[in-house]
């Protein structure tokens, strides 16, 4: 894929071109432009030594932005070394479960009064 990729050239390369040189696409997403991405991994075992362990030989990632009138707009290439130098967000989403909202207590009481019609079970 790495000799493949530099074959695609910025603002003149269709989707067509794309197919014929790449094959299709790996996944593909929709936001303002198509969003085509390529992955390909190769990867070995040594079993006598590592206990079959795997060891990745290829693993390069292609994404390709292609804009509506069907060229390629943006490329971006990412092989293991570079994928090494990613930096990725320490940052947390707080959930918003742990808020009991009135529908969940409603239902939460419900529950209850189903498994104790009675209210005598131990807690």
């Amino acid at each position: 894929m790495d000799k493949k990729q530099e074959k695609l050239i910025l603002n003149t390369t269709n989707k067509n071109d794309i197919v014929k040189i790449l094959g299709p696409p790996s996944t593909k997403s929709s936001f303002d432009n198509d969003v085509w991405i390529y992955i390909e991994r190769k990867t070995t075992t040594n079993h006598l030594f590592k206990l079959a362990k795997e060891k990745i030989i290829v693993n390069n990632v292609l994404v390709l932005e292609i804009d509506n009138f069907g060229l390629l707009v943006n490329k971006e290439f990412y092989n293991k070394d570079k994928m090494n130098d990613l930096i990725f967000s320490e940052d947390e989403t707080k959930s918003m479960v742990s808020k009991k909202s009135f529908v969940y207590d409603f239902l939460s009481s419900m529950r209850q009064k189903l498994n104790d019609p009675l209210g005598k079970r131990k807690k």
